[in-house]
């Protein structure tokens, strides 16, 4: 019996146990392959973790699926190179295409508003400060304290001596207000 055919035979009769789930088959599978399965995944991708973890990819994979390789169509070692070749080409592709989306995310330039929403957020500034200083004296100081300073309505009504109702009822008027005269100033605009 010549090599090949002696070989094919063994293929064979491993595949088969492989099919019927005995473990010792992968285990010899693996003690026979994995050096060849390992190296040529090392050749292609040039990374000794990445080329493990191609080879584990490989043999997981042919566990799972043994009646996928076919003894008629080429050796045994063929098909696990044919996997190993095909695994180190997807870890490459999955890489590459991380690397681009990390420098893309990286050099991504920040967006630059619209000229007309700058000028509309200015015009808009304007108007609310111009409604802001025509407020009477109580709502004004309440809506600085909440708004310029940050303070909560009970901090401002700590601050100005008065009730947490009265400083809630000087700030709902206070912003009424400032919506009231934006609404109509705009509106008049577009009329």
């Amino acid at each position: 019996m010549d090599e090949k055919v002696r070989d094919s035979f063994a293929d064979r009769v491993l595949v088969e146990r492989l099919i019927a789930g005995d473990e010792r088959a992968l285990g010899e599978l693996y003690d026979s392959h994995s050096g060849f399965v390992y190296a040529l995944a090392l050749r292609v991708i040039g990374d000794p973790q990445a080329a493990e973890d191609v080879t584990q990819e490989v043999f997981v994979m042919f566990w799972q699926m043994p009646e996928r390789f076919d003894t008629t169509r080429g050796s045994l070692r063929a098909f696990l190179g044919t996997l190993a070749h095909r695994r180190a080409v997807d870890h490459i592709r999955r890489e590459e295409a991380r690397r681009r989306r990390e420098t893309k995310s990286t050099f991504e330039p920040p967006s630059v508003p619209a000229v007309e929403d700058i000028a509309l957020s200015s015009a808009t500034s304007r108007e609310v400060r111009k409604v802001v200083n025509r407020l009477p004296a109580d709502q004004r100081q309440a809506l600085e304290l909440a708004y310029f300073n940050g303070y909560t309505y009970r901090q401002v009504a700590n601050v100005l001596g008065i009730p947490e109702g009265t400083a809630k009822s000087r700030l709902r008027l206070a912003l009424r207000r400032i919506a009231e005269a934006i609404y109509s100033e705009t509106s008049e605009q577009w009329v």
